[in-house]
């Protein structure tokens, strides 16, 4: 049974845009290249047919995924966001050891740490999760080093 995917409406809207760029316009590319490379000749020896054939396989597993994504998401409800305590689809300014910085708490399909997009899996965003403005959290990262941040605030 698979499990519950968490998302935020902006997740929500960029994994249906994704489902329909692959299954249209992704689509018909990689046919188009396929095409193309039987033109090459003997596809037992053509390594263009190979990579266009290997790229359509990964174009139909990730529709497979996000097709299973969206029909297991359970999407945050902004109404029901409250700034009292730091929830998945929440904004959390922190205190760290180099400074400031500010992260969105998101469900696992939409994290991007390099948007400063947290997991509510991963081990910052779990620690962070439910802690309140004013709140000290010490985390141990998979390197083993460990983290103390602040909340400082929590916005939506």
């Amino acid at each position: 049974m698979p499990k519950d995917v968490i998302l935020t409406p902006e997740g929500l809207i960029k994994l249906k845009q994704e489902l329909e760029h692959l299954s249209t316009a992704k689509r018909r590319e990689v046919a188009e290249r396929i095409k193309e490379a039987r033109e090459f000749g003997d596809i037992s020896e053509n390594s263009e047919y190979d990579d266009a054939k290997n790229e359509q396989a990964m174009v139909e597993r990730r529709i497979l995924d996000i097709e299973e994504q969206l029909r297991s998401a359970q999407v945050v409800d902004e109404a029901h966001l409250t700034t009292d305590a730091v929830q998945v689809g929440t904004r959390v300014r922190v205190k760290t050891e180099k400074g400031e910085d500010v992260y969105a708490i998101v469900g696992s399909a939409e994290a991007n740490p390099a948007e400063k997009k947290l997991s509510n899996e991963s081990p910052v965003g779990r620690a962070l999760l439910g802690q309140a403005k004013g709140a000290k959290v010490t985390v141990t990262l998979p390197n083993g080093r460990t983290r103390t941040l602040e909340v400082l605030e929590i916005s939506r």
